[in-house]
């Protein structure tokens, strides 16, 4: 184990593995993410997961849709705000959903994070920029399903994971049906799981075809490598759109911590260890170490 702090450089420059397992999400900036990686790329040294340009985009969430909207990807229409104004201009449809532009595990999204009038809107984009000092993605809501893929292996050998549903059938009556912080940090613990997964997910076999279409289109579009997990979510006329793309996964090992990657796994048959040695791999693979 290296953690990834300031001495890193040097202690993987000592080390010289053979190859480097990545779960590092950095401290700070919009690249954070992609801090270890381009140290890696520095050194020479082969890593797992994607390289630092898809790992600083796809947590930049505009630059994200901008890349799918120009691949006819579909995802929800949006705008990058920092004053009502902005919003008013894109002529965008209510409900909204107001979120940090580039955080990560449902940071800044709360329940009051969905709008329905322009005082509320105004409110939750001021929230953003003060408090996280970035400005806000103010996305149209989109009402239907929502689901998160687990995404295998590179190019063509590139596999979906059994598809995991989201449901929110066990929360509290008035709660949005988002996965915001509070719902998976505060009401969903180790301590009190809610049945707030299915895996896989009960779709009928053409919906399920669309989901994973569109999810690899997405993950080979913003070059993904090794894996990757990519949220969707239903419109009002059912068709799925891309929310959000993961190229470094969330992965606690421990079934009732509700980690949706190793949950995906674990229905296809991997086991955790299973599951590492796959992404290990095919990164091993895509350096052409075997």
């Amino acid at each position: 184990m290296v953690e990834a702090d300031n001495s890193a450089f040097e202690k993987l420059k000592q080390l010289k593995p053979d190859i480097v397992f990545n779960i590092a999400e950095g401290f700070n900036g919009i690249s954070r993410e992609a801090q270890i990686p381009a140290i890696l790329d520095m050194l020479q040294l082969p890593y797992s997961g994607s390289d630092p340009l898809t790992l600083s985009t796809c947590l930049d969430k505009a630059r994200t849709k901008e890349i799918l909207s120009y691949y006819n990807i579909p995802n929800a229409r949006f705008v990058i705000a920092s004053s009502l104004s902005e919003i008013i201009d894109a002529g965008l449809s209510f409900p909204l959903i107001v979120k940090p532009l580039s955080e990560g595990s449902s940071k800044g999204i709360f329940s009051t994070s969905f709008v329905k009038d322009e005082n509320k809107l105004t409110r939750e984009i001021e929230r953003i920029n003060n408090g996280y000092n970035q400005p806000a993605l103010v996305e149209e809501f989109l009402p239907g399903r929502e689901f998160t893929v687990a995404v295998l292996g590179n190019g063509n050998e590139a596999q979906v994971l059994p598809i995991v549903e989201i449901s929110y059938n066990d929360f509290p009556k008035d709660f949005i049906p988002i996965y915001s912080y509070e719902a998976k940090w505060i009401l969903d613990t180790r301590e009190n799981p809610l049945d707030v997964f299915t895996c896989p997910a009960r779709v009928s076999p053409e919906l399920e075809s669309e989901i994973k279409d569109i999810v690899l289109k997405a993950y080979n579009i913003l070059r993904c490598k090794d894996w990757s997990r990519i949220d969707v979510r239903l419109d009002g006329n059912n068709r799925p759109n891309i929310i959000e793309v993961n190229p470094l996964p969330g992965i606690l090992p421990k079934p009732e911590d509700n980690s949706c990657y190793p949950k995906a796994a674990r229905t296809a048959g991997l086991n955790y260890s299973d599951m590492i040695n796959k992404v290990l791999y095919y990164a091993a693979k895509r350096h052409k170490l075997i």
